[in-house]
């Protein structure tokens, strides 16, 4: 932990905010033509994943916390218990779905992620940014519908509920986009 200026500040920096390990997700340095510059932030709580938007003046200071990351393979899922593994020396950590956040609607076992430590204790999972997952459930597709971007609901093998276009049926393969969810292609 470290005192670093506010004007260091850059998105995915992790520093302590009202006592709380947090996650800069966004961070515009502003210079007004009247006034003091500031540092326009948008700071994410690691434990309740509450976003607050906040205005640091130039001068002010924040600690920045160290953060490791350690590439791991999701195993499986235990009622509530999502099991890790390191696979460099197969350490194994036991994560809540809290804990991971959305990513745990594209988990599927043997998928490798990105885990951030802070002192020993996991405190965030990062999926690739792009999953591939097979379509368990969705409307069947029309034939003679042409009309372009036609979406409907899909179900994956994860339980996560995605818009795909029309054309994707049951036992597809897609490939999703993590970071919002969205289909990108049929595979």
């Amino acid at each position: 932990m470290a005192l670093i200026s506010v004007n260091d500040l850059r998105r995915g920096m992790v520093i302590t905010y009202e006592g709380k390990l947090s996650v800069i997700t966004f961070a515009q340095h502003v210079k007004p033509g009247k006034g003091v510059a500031f540092v326009k932030t948008k700071i994410k709580n690691f434990e309740t994943g509450a976003v607050v938007e906040k205005n640091f003046r130039s001068n002010e200071k924040v600690e920045q916390e160290y953060i490791e990351t350690r590439e791991m393979q999701f195993l499986y899922a235990n009622g509530t218990d999502y099991t890790f593994m390191d696979e460099k020396n197969y350490e194994q950590i036991i994560m809540q779905p809290e804990d991971i956040g959305d990513a745990v609607k594209y988990l599927k076992e043997e998928t490798v992620c990105e885990v951030d430590f802070h002192k020993d204790n996991p405190v965030a999972v990062r999926l690739p940014t792009f999953v591939v997952l097979k379509v368990v459930m969705t409307e069947p597709g029309h034939k003679g519908d042409t009309v372009q971007n036609i979406m409907k609901p899909a179900t994956l093998e994860t339980d996560a509920e995605i818009q795909v276009p029309n054309f994707v049926n049951i036992d597809d393969t897609i490939k999703v986009d993590t970071r919002d969810g969205s289909y990108v292609e049929r595979v």
